[in-house]
């Protein structure tokens, strides 16, 4: 059987993994009646891939199109899981690069296709969702172009294929159809590829070779590696050399073979070349390493990653309310599962720190916030601080990470939008009008003025903006950005919140806690409207009396402001901690103890 492994690649919520359904179900490979037919997003089977709207793990699937077997690898889409993009690309040898024909080509869609151009994959172009309302293909397909003329390294990546799809449709075409209502399916997607992306190179005769690309676990066979084999056959049982990417060499038995069949693994006696497998029973290999006929131990170039750009401070949970939600709540068990996860996680990297605490590192808010939610789902305690941004220093001078913002919104916005950004140091390089009453500005600006940037204009553009960033480069260390939150209302006793207590906070600001939760002494439970921090009696309760003043019936408080974990950790200052367990996440101050905080305040000062 002939082989073909594909990528597909594209910028967040452009439609891959749309189009990956699409190309399973019409792939004939399912019965109508399996449940498979009837799912959406059947690749965003991950929890919170499911509630985010976004693919943040490469997963591979197989179909048979003809007589050939096509191994396509969904890849996220989101800057923060660039990790996830470039290790899965060194298994392909084709691309499929998505595009939205409303928003055309965004700062991701650069990152994926600079990394597939370097790796001399073969480029599928897909123009998808041109039923859009504000569609605009012509406009989109000249941006393409210049990309391509931007990051291509010869000029035969110049010259390549573009289809025009409707991914949630089904449906998609060689040439821009007159009218997007009109039959048609993948077929043309299937026929291209088998056109123009080439079978796999490889020397089938030849040792045993493999790049350990992707890392997969269960708790019936252990851990899973996951490679294209690049040279000869694997059988079962065979012996085989693991060097490791600083040169030492492990021994190691094949016990288990698999290839992938549709969404699923199958056991198999031989791993042919060309083809992507997964090997159980070899617990000591890592991304990154080689897997080799033991006799011609030599090692394939390794995988080479972005830097982290962001870093916080993680430990066991050290609040009051310690060890009363969770299952997992001292450092040890932190410890292991932070291992754990950087295990299959390479673009995540730790330290230890001071006082039983750890540094995590990763790629951006997102990134890191993903772990910690998960450290949360699976009932760990935990404590983190504020995310800081890595420095480096090059030539004697300190440098910091500079990203390109990109930033669509409604025309009515841009000058709040312009205000925001340029409060957080940012430049604005390039302003062009996309559609009717829609404008996309393009920033330089620091990874420090993004952190919180985010959510801050969702709310300034009532949900409306359409906003990504990635990193360019690094440049000197700039002055230091203005505070640009408020003050905090900070609980002064300890015990449930009342009504009554309530009552003076929501005087004060936007308050997040609701009347009978249990608070701290030290818990953050609001943002004052001024800039300094104010301490409240969120627990004091009515004096009793036999007299009713008028309008004591009932108080009415506003809704309290929910944050997510996102939210929370941008939110943070540096005498704060946000305490994450199963059931709630709470912001803290370092210090609980009201006089101590002050008097740690007034030295600050001094």
């Amino acid at each position: 059987m002939k082989l073909r492994n594909i990528a597909i690649i594209a910028h967040v919520d452009h439609g891959k993994t749309t189009i990956v359904d699409g190309l399973l179900k019409q792939s004939k490979n399912f019965r109508d009646n399996e449940a498979i037919m009837s799912q959406d997003l059947i690749m965003d089977s991950n929890d919170q891939e499911k509630e985010r709207g976004i693919t943040i793990l490469a997963k591979n699937v197989s179909i048979i199109y003809k007589d050939t077997k096509i191994n396509i690898i969904d890849t996220p889409g989101h800057a923060d899981f660039g990790g996830e993009v470039e290790r899965t690309l060194n298994m392909a040898d084709g691309a499929l690069l998505v595009v939205d024909a409303q928003e055309g080509p965004m700062p991701q869609t650069k990152f994926v296709l600079k990394k597939a151009l370097e790796l001399n994959l073969k480029i599928i172009v897909i123009i998808n969702k041109i039923d859009k309302p504000n569609a605009d293909v012509k406009r989109t397909l000249s941006r393409i172009y210049d990309l391509f003329l931007e990051l291509a390294t010869h000029e035969d990546q110049l010259t390549f294929p573009i289809l025009y799809a409707t991914g949630k449709d089904g449906k998609a075409w060689d040439k821009m159809p007159d009218n997007p209502d009109e039959t048609a399916n993948f077929t043309q997607i299937f026929e291209t590829v088998l056109k123009y992306v080439p079978e796999p190179q490889i020397d089938p005769d030849g040792p045993f070779q493999m790049l350990v690309s992707a890392l997969d676990w269960d708790n019936y066979k252990g851990k899973y590696i996951i490679g294209k084999v690049k040279r000869g056959t694997i059988k079962l049982n065979d012996k085989v050399a693991i060097i490791k990417t600083d040169k030492t060499v492990f021994q190691a038995t094949a016990n288990k073979i698999y290839v992938y069949q549709g969404l699923k693994r199958q056991e198999t006696d031989i791993g042919l070349p060309g083809d992507i497998i997964a090997i159980a029973g070899i617990k000591e290999a890592e991304i990154g390493d080689t897997i080799s006929n033991p006799q011609y131990p030599n090692s394939v170039l390794s995988i080479k990653l972005e830097e982290p750009t962001l870093s916080l401070t993680i430990g066991p949970n050290t609040s009051p309310l310690m060890g009363k939600e969770g299952k997992f709540v001292t450092g040890r068990q932190i410890l292991e599962r932070i291992q754990r996860e950087l295990q299959t996680n390479i673009a995540m990297r730790f330290k230890i720190a001071e006082n039983g605490k750890y540094t995590l590192f990763g790629r951006g808010e997102l990134h890191l916030s993903v772990f910690l939610e998960t450290l949360r789902r699976e009932g760990y305690e935990i404590e983190v601080s504020k995310p800081t941004v890595i420095t480096k220093i090059i030539d004697r001078e300190e440098m910091e990470p500079i990203d390109e913002l990109t930033c669509d919104v409604d025309n009515q916005y841009i000058g709040a939008v312009k205000s925001e950004i340029g409060k957080r140091r940012g430049i604005l390089l390039s302003q062009d009008e996309l559609s009717s009453g829609t404008t996309r500005m393009t920033f330089q600006i620091t990874t420090r003025g993004l952190l919180g940037l985010r959510g801050t204009l969702l709310t300034l553009t009532r949900g409306t903006a359409v906003i990504s960033s990635i990193f360019i480069k690094y440049d000197k260390i700039g002055s230091k950005i203005q505070r640009l939150r408020k003050g905090v209302i900070v609980a002064s006793n300890a015990g449930k919140a009342a009504t009554y207590g309530l009552v003076p906070a929501h005087d004060k600001g936007p308050v997040f806690i609701k009347p009978q939760t249990i608070v701290y002494e030290g818990m953050i439970v609001g943002i004052n409207a001024r800039d300094e921090d104010v301490e409240i009696n969120v627990c004091k309760e009515k004096q009793l009396t036999n007299n009713r003043s008028v309008g004591e019936e009932g108080i009415v408080l506003p809704p309290s402001l929910q944050l997510s974990l996102e939210q929370q950790l941008s939110f943070l200052e540096d005498d704060e901690l946000l305490e994450i367990t199963p059931q709630n996440l709470r912001l803290r101050k370092k210090i609980l103890d009201t006089n101590l905080r002050r008097r740690q305040v007034k030295r600050d000062k001094n």
